[in-house]
């Protein structure tokens, strides 16, 4: 009997991925163990194993596509027993799987603008009623990663129901088009998308006047559940033509999604302070040169800082801590992730335990990860949980900034390039290497003034880096 290989959900969050690669075709023998398939979460790139034995009978989802569902069927495994009989039981059963994959596939491809409700008359057209004063509604449950747009209105001369497609009516709504104007050339007259872009060559009876195009707009999912203000879509403001296009992948809706929830949800404030790295990078250079050459390592600054932050996160284990609805999470270890920009977008992978952790093992290992992290070959524990995190832009020349909460975090180290300045010393004027440190901190966790302890210790420990030994 044939079985369905379903999405695989690899990592907690995952809740659609992309299939990037087939690593078997339709006929191949597989046995429990092989390698299927390669997944693209919104973070990296895995390989798909085969759990039961048979051959491919049918692939169902074609290499390349995005946001395929976790659990949703992806191929045809048909057993040993229907080898022989491949236009019988077997066959059915792919045609039943294939037929359920369309299914659930055009579930998940239509488009909002099929719930919205049939154009209404316009404001002018309306009888007067007295202002309201609730806030503007909202989708309650929105699909996330999908905008929400206004139904199109039409004029006030419109006495029937215009039939439309969705993907017309969206259309309609973000180039100002009159969908009353236009005659349908779809099924029993619909207006389809031909229609609308026919229309964009028509003349300028076809479109809306300037004070009837309603305005697209789109909410973010964990907005518009909370009933916040929509924000305008960027693409009512340019004409067509006058931009390009780069559709979101799956890491860069995975980061509008995360920081979009983290920045509205989090109580966000900010503590700067400015250390004084003299004797760090002296310390960092004496060690470097008396490295042998063979082995293997080169300390960098953001070394130091990433051990200076777990011994302050001992010293003041408030600040390593995680907000839930019904306690605050100290945690016992100092977990740091690392933020590692990359070409498609930013990861933080984690280095755990970092406070039993020498200088050497530090940089070896987020060497390792960066690196990792570059051709998406991270596992998800790599770089899913920690505790703390340090985002270090000073090799661009960046002296000051200020960087998002990545939950479960409670805070992140937003660290500056190291310059020379005039500081007074004893009285006297004098060139120092200084570094402005700024830590973004999540106030239901960390108070000011608990803020401010760990960025002392912070402080102490780079300026003193012999103090690490301690």
């Amino acid at each position: 009997m044939a079985t369905q290989i379903l999405m695989p959900a690899l990592s907690p969050t995952m809740e659609a991925g992309k299939l990037a690669k087939w690593l078997v075709k339709e006929g191949d023998e597989v046995h429990s163990g092989d390698i299927l398939a390669e997944i693209e979460t919104d973070k990296a790139t895995m390989e798909f194993e085969a759990v039961d034995e048979g051959r491919i009978g049918k692939i169902l989802v074609p290499e390349g596509t995005e946001g395929v569902k976790v659990n949703a069927p992806i191929a045809v495994l048909v057993g040993e027993g229907d080898e022989t009989n491949r236009e019988g039981a077997a066959s059915v059963d792919i045609a039943s799987a294939m037929d359920s994959i369309k299914q659930a596939l055009s579930q998940e491809t239509k488009e909002p603008a099929s719930k919205t409700p049939p154009a209404k008359m316009p404001a002018a057209a309306k009888p007067a009623q007295a202002p309201s004063t609730s806030p503007p509604s909202v989708p309650t449950e929105p699909r996330r990663d999908q905008n929400v747009v206004a139904p199109a209105q039409e004029p006030a001369s419109a006495s029937k129901r215009i039939f439309a497609s969705p993907l017309a009516r969206r259309l309609a709504v973000r180039d100002g088009i009159d969908l009353a104007a236009l005659k349908g050339s779809g099924p029993r007259g619909r207006i389809v998308k031909a229609d609308i872009d026919a229309a964009e060559k028509a003349p300028a009876a076809a479109r809306l006047p300037p004070q009837q195009q309603p305005v697209a707009i789109a909410v973010p999912a964990a907005l518009a559940v909370q009933g916040i203000a929509p924000l305008p879509d960027a693409r009512v403001f340019f004409k067509a033509g006058e931009y390009e296009e780069i559709p979101h992948d799956s890491i860069r809706r995975a980061i509008a999604r995360r920081l979009s929830s983290a920045k509205t949800f989090i109580p966000h404030y900010y503590l700067t302070i400015d250390c004084r790295i003299d004797e760090l990078v002296a310390l960092r250079a004496r060690l470097n040169a008396r490295a042998p050459k063979d082995s293997g390592y080169k300390l960098s600054v953001n070394d130091f800082l990433i051990k200076a932050a777990a011994l302050a996160l001992l010293r003041v284990p408030e600040v390593n801590a995680s907000w839930t609805d019904t306690a605050i999470l100290r945690h016992r270890h100092a977990d740091i992730g690392v933020a590692v920009a990359l070409d498609f977008g930013l990861i933080t992978p984690i280095v755990f335990h970092t406070e039993d952790k020498g200088l050497i093992a530090i940089s070896n290992e987020v060497r390792s990860l960066a690196e990792r992290a570059r051709t998406k070959k991270l596992k998800p524990a790599e770089y899913e949980g920690g505790s703390f995190a340090i985002s270090n832009l000073g090799m661009y020349g960046i002296k000051h900034f200020t960087a998002v909460i990545n939950p479960p975090h409670a805070a992140i180290l937003a660290v500056g390039a190291g310059e020379k300045r005039a500081v007074v010393r004893d009285g006297r004027i004098e060139a120092a290497t200084m570094m402005t440190v700024t830590m973004s901190c999540d106030h239901r966790v960390i108070d000011g003034a608990t803020g401010a302890r760990f960025l002392e210790a912070f402080k102490q420990f780079v300026e003193e880096p012999a103090a690490m030994l301690l």
